[in-house]
């Protein structure tokens, strides 16, 4: 038995849980540079106003509806979505974080416990704990886990068991096909051709035919859609083969000492991810980019090897300044830049050279420190000269909520009369 638990409407559920004056009013989370609608609250979607749309097509009806928009808080959103991964740890043996809002919960041990009074209890708890409120459905299979979850989000009780329905095959023939987990947009168009247009009708589909298109992974899906398990719970993600860090820019950017500006940034969080992550980088790639907009769009892209793998944010930016500096071009409006690290492997694996001067161990304190330091006060509370300080290309934030739960001067205050 799984459950999966997902968090209803997660970036602004978050934003609600800090500010209980949001409740029940018509807001949306917008992406970077405050571009286009990436959550919506129930209020919203009840207009129809569609996941994705851009900002200024719907400015009419976020004026006559009085829609709320904020921009995403990424530092705060993931901070809750650990507070709640950490609380499902304590009602489970055994749990997969599949994405910031969702996981994955193994059930199979617990005979004879009612699951959906146990759901309701992990729902009441992650409510009162976080603020923020979940749906859990329960199945003897990942897929089936999922569509339980989405019977959950429609139901009062957020908590659904397939396993006890009486009637699972009414469940599955509502399920779209391009709603079932796994199936994109290009495999339903062939769904559809071969006159499967719902979860139950590739239940019981042909397993051959599936499987020359889809391969085993189509034959696994459909031995899920019956109730037999064939996913099992990742339990240890696999390690990362490429680390990337890249944002639009607020602005156009044409000059070079603000194109290294905002790379060397990036090269800086790319870093901090790699050490997080005890991995090193073995080669460097930076991009840049101008508007697809544009009349001429233009992208560049180069990489460097490194003579030795490293999580050095000093050694990573040196290198990510040279190939930014080859790649200028004066006088091009650059609209978004990047880095990606690439050929990452475990710190403690790391080959040295024999023509390597540079002092290792104590670069690696240094880096601890100032990570320890970022980690405490907040992300940037130490910065590389090289970031720049005004940084005037930086993306879009007008809308922002406060950093409640990792920055001390954000914290709310409470005034007593």
């Amino acid at each position: 038995m799984f459950a999966l638990v997902d968090c209803n409407n997660f970036y602004v559920s978050c934003e609600r849980a800090l500010d209980p004056k949001l409740e029940q009013k018509p807001m949306v989370v917008l992406s970077n540079n405050d571009g286009c609608v990436v959550a919506r609250s129930p209020e919203v979607k009840a207009l129809g106003i569609p996941m994705g749309v851009p900002l200024f097509k719907i400015k009419e009806e976020v004026r006559k509806h009085n829609i709320l928009t904020y921009s995403s808080n990424y530092v705060l959103y993931g901070d809750l979505s650990n507070r709640v991964m950490k609380i499902l740890a304590n009602f489970a043996p055994e749990l997969e974080v599949y994405s910031i809002d969702e996981a994955f919960m193994g059930v199979g041990g617990f005979r004879g416990i009612n699951l959906t009074a146990y759901g309701l209890e992990i729902r009441r708890t992650v409510r009162r704990w976080t603020g923020i409120p979940v749906s859990i459905g329960f199945a003897s299979s990942k897929t089936l886990a999922k569509i339980g979850n989405r019977v959950a989000k429609k139901s009062e009780s957020g908590v659904f068991d397939l396993s006890t329905c009486p009637d699972p095959d009414s469940i599955l023939q509502k399920v779209d096909i391009a709603d079932v987990w796994g199936i994109g947009r290009r495999l339903s168009v062939w769904m559809r051709e071969h006159n499967i247009h719902n979860a139950l009708q590739l239940r019981d589909a042909d397993t051959v035919i599936v499987r020359k298109k889809m391969g085993i992974v189509g034959e696994r899906m459909i031995r899920e859609l019956k109730g037999e398990s064939c996913l099992p719970l990742e339990l240890c993600p696999a390690p990362k083969k490429e680390t990337c860090v890249s944002r639009s820019f607020g602005r156009v950017v044409t000059e070079l000492i603000e194109l290294k500006q905002a790379v060397a940034s990036y090269t800086t969080k790319a870093s901090a991810k790699l050490r997080k992550q005890k991995q090193v980088a073995s080669a460097i790639t930076v991009f840049v980019r101008t508007s697809r907009y544009t009349a001429n769009p233009s992208s560049e892209a180069l990489t460097v090897p490194l003579p030795v793998s490293t999580n050095d944010t000093t050694e990573l930016i040196h290198y990510a300044m040279q190939v930014t500096e080859k790649m200028f071009i004066p006088g091009v409006p650059y609209k978004k830049a990047g880095v990606i690290m690439l050929g990452l492997i475990p710190q403690s694996g790391v080959q040295t050279s024999l023509f390597d001067h540079k002092d290792r161990n104590r670069s690696s304190k240094l880096m601890e420190v100032i990570d320890q330091i970022n980690d405490r006060f907040g992300a940037g509370t130490i910065n590389f000269a090289i970031e720049g300080i005004k940084q005037e290309w930086k993306m879009k934030r007008e809308k922002c909520s406060p950093s409640y739960t990792t920055r001390l001067d954000h914290l709310p205050i409470a005034l007593c009369q």
